[in-house]
């Protein structure tokens, strides 16, 4: 098949959204499939290039960096857009947001008469810091409008995939006239798997962590909604003073948060890694005893798929899509979402069982077999020529429910 993958972010960008997209766009070409992915340029001018077998159009862009390092919205108009669409001909076109690149790719769409499907990565309330303080709204009416601008997209396209279930029922809740299926954005199960070879303590050394320490980790962006100054209150009141956390990545909360550990008098237990390249970071979930997700708004979590697929037990807040990976005394534990007291007693839980660890990790491994990036590429192949008008497409369909 010809895919058109389209949205606001891709490589280098590092957010959620971004690593499904490239893991889908790549996954598809290596099963054969023709792939074009249209993305914002990351430098204003259009450029082309192929990686990993996936031809990339970047797109002129006005650049938002005061607002988030990654976020870059394309031009109002892109006269060389339908030019792109009309030489590739693609049999399907998958837009995986409702920004303005994914606008102008749907109007083109629909005139040429391609099938549209489209990924909700989207929840409102991970917008909410970003919304200015100073106009006259309350939560809830923020809420419905954000709502509403990305229904306004949505309606007009074929059918919409979300992570997991928790996510297909959040938004089943809006006025959605959409046919929507719940696809799991998937793991790399052959990149992310437990390494019992590997020299830990070495790994360890590299990113400056205490070798044979009980070692708790969060690997992510550092943003507010992740919820990152909560999982700090939780380890200064935790009762084990030899454990140890790292937080591994970047983002606009790294100099709150590193100031927030030393006011709560753990900056010595505490280490923040910064940036872990793709390279080292399966190593370095390797190297750790338990995975923290301290964030309640996930609609899935790729860093607990990643961790899981690792074999770690999980320390996840008990919130949105989390559940349906995390079950406490199966492979981790939850705890209430926003309150660092029961972080603390999850926490203290999973330190206090450190002979249930190896149990606890491959109950995740076995949870997340149906996560596999293999699995969710056959899925997608499934739903897009349930979309795509040919008797020989149709015969292979998973149809949408």
């Amino acid at each position: 098949m010809r895919i058109l993958i389209s949205g606001s972010t891709y490589y280098p960008g590092s957010n959620g959204q971004a690593v499904f997209t490239i893991h889908l766009a790549e996954g598809l070409a290596q099963a054969g499939n023709e792939v074009v992915a249209l993305v914002p340029s990351q430098h204003n001018s259009p450029a082309v290039e192929r990686l990993n077998g996936v031809l990339v159009y970047r797109r002129p862009t006005l650049g938002f960096a005061w607002i988030h390092p990654e976020l870059f919205i394309s031009a109002p108009w892109d006269p060389g857009l339908p030019r792109i669409i009309r030489d590739f001909r693609p049999d399907v076109i998958h837009i995986q947001d409702h920004y303005p690149l994914s606008w102008q790719v749907v109007r083109e769409a629909r005139r040429q008469g391609v099938p549209i499907m489209g990924t909700n990565h989207f929840l409102p309330e991970n917008l909410l810091p970003y919304v200015p303080r100073f106009l006259p709204l309350k939560r809830a009416q923020v809420i419905r409008f954000l709502w509403w601008i990305m229904l306004s997209l949505y309606n007009r396209i074929d059918a919409i995939t979300t992570p997991t279930e928790t996510a297909a029922a959040i938004l089943r809740r809006q006025p959605v006239r959409v046919p929507i299926q719940a696809i799991s954005c998937g793991v790399d199960t052959e990149r992310f798997t437990p390494r019992p070879q590997i020299d830990r303590d070495q790994v360890r050394a590299r990113f400056h962590l205490d070798a044979g320490k009980p070692l708790l980790i969060y690997v992510g962006r550092l943003e507010g909604e992740k919820r990152l100054d909560l999982l700090l209150h939780a380890f200064a009141q935790q009762e084990h003073p030899d454990a140890r956390l790292a937080i591994g990545g970047r983002g606009s909360q790294a100099g709150a948060l590193a100031a927030l550990a030393r006011r709560l008098g753990i900056s010595d237990r505490v280490t923040f890694t910064g940036y872990i390249p793709a390279d080292d970071l399966p190593l370095l979930l390797d190297s750790a005893d338990i995975f923290c997700m301290p964030s309640p708004e996930e609609l899935q979590s790729i860093a607990t798929l990643e961790a899981m697929a690792s074999g770690k037990p999980i320390l996840a807040a008990n919130a949105r899509a989390l559940p349906e990976l995390v079950g406490s005394g199966v492979n981790g534990m939850l705890f209430a979402p926003g309150d660092a007291q029961d972080a603390a007693r999850a926490m203290n839980a999973l330190l206090d069982s450190r002979p249930d660890w190896p149990r606890l990790g491959q109950a995740s491994l076995e949870r997340v077999q149906k996560h596999s990036l293999k699995f969710t590429i056959h899925r997608y192949e499934g739903a897009y020529r349930s979309l795509v008008p040919s008797p020989d497409y149709q015969e292979a369909a998973l149809p949408l429910r």
